[in-house]
């Protein structure tokens, strides 16, 4: 498999056979699981992630990364509440396993009341249905966990957090991949959101260094901030970015809609350029995409286009770019 950028596909949380098939005639050279189904209902088992990792290397594929334990793994240490010690030593564990598994990335996000959308068919291009979201809807939303957590306390955690289970990441050589907030506002439902600007990810990079702790970088929950292109240079430039979702918006915080690569906020061929030029060599995956006609639940005919799309931008990029 090639050591430049490769391309994945993923956002489920099963390796069916249907699944794996898809991935190898769609031409990519990898997956992602996202929340996988596995036992434990509080951190994952050896024995169990070592299968995954066999799975999808039965079918040719490289299981590059898995995306988001459960929020309940951590959701105490998100908040700082009590039993968050417990949690974190379980986080430890689940790392140390995927270690001994051979399964090389951990992304995760600091969002305890998860990804927000305020509709799911809002129209796209020749009436695909997409994802939008629009921030007055929600501004009277009642607090999702009881009280304000308040940017400095969330900061507080999850310093706490990285300086608990970055050590472990080290020495199993796993690397944690953090997701932006999305949306990428200030504070939703009594929560603050602090992986929604540039500075906060600066913060976090900087906080607490590591070579295991790098980004996820959602570029369309970049777009969804008002600019993909400057962030990704700086951070691919410095070696941050371990992997990308490679996806779009249309419009800005406080309100904005996901659509199809090539008519959003970002100019995807200055993104693709961005990353080779950086000396960026790790994986790209679709994410969100919009619902097409005819579509499955999952969004097998979105993920194709989007799929093809990248892997053509990419054989392009790779030609005309040293």
């Amino acid at each position: 498999m090639s050591d430049g950028i490769r391309v994945a596909i993923g956002q489920f949380n099963e390796l069916t056979d249907e699944k794996l098939r898809f991935a190898k005639q769609i031409g990519v050279t990898g997956v992602l699981l996202n929340t996988p189904k596995l036992p434990g209902e509080q951190r994952w088992e050896f024995i169990d992630l070592l299968r995954l990792r066999v799975r999808a290397e039965e079918y040719g594929l490289r299981l590059e990364a898995l995306e988001n334990t459960p929020i309940s793994f951590y959701d105490k240490a998100m908040l700082g509440l009590p039993g968050r010690e417990e949690q974190i030593e379980h986080y430890q564990e689940t790392i140390r396993n995927m270690g001994r598994a051979g399964i090389p990335i951990l992304g995760y996000h600091w969002m305890p009341n998860g990804v927000w959308r305020t509709s799911r068919t809002a129209p796209g291009r020749g009436g695909a249905q997409c994802t939008a979201f629009d921030m007055s809807l929600v501004e009277r939303a009642p607090l999702s966990h009881g009280r304000v957590f308040t940017k400095e306390e969330m900061e507080a955690n999850h310093d706490y957090f990285l300086k608990a289970v970055l050590p472990v990441a080290e020495e199993w050589g796993v690397k944690l991949a953090l997701h932006p907030d999305d949306p990428p506002v200030p504070m939703l439902a009594g929560v603050a959101r602090i992986m929604s600007s540039f500075e906060g990810f600066k913060r976090a990079m900087e906080t607490v260094p590591s070579p295991n702790h790098g980004l996820d970088f959602c570029m369309g929950c970049w777009s969804e901030m008002g600019d993909a292109l400057g962030p990704m240079q700086y951070f691919a430039e410095r070696g941050k970015i371990f992997y990308v979702h490679f996806r779009d918006v249309q419009g800005v915080v406080p309100k904005f809609q996901e659509c199809f690569l090539g008519e959003g906020n970002t100019d995807v061929v200055a993104a693709m350029v961005t990353l080779k030029k950086a000396g960026f060599t790790g994986f790209l995956i679709d994410d969100h995409v919009p619902h097409m006609d005819d579509d499955t639940p999952w969004g097998h005919r979105g993920r194709a286009q989007a799929t093809g799309y990248i892997c053509g931008l990419l054989a392009a990029v790779n030609k005309l770019v040293a």
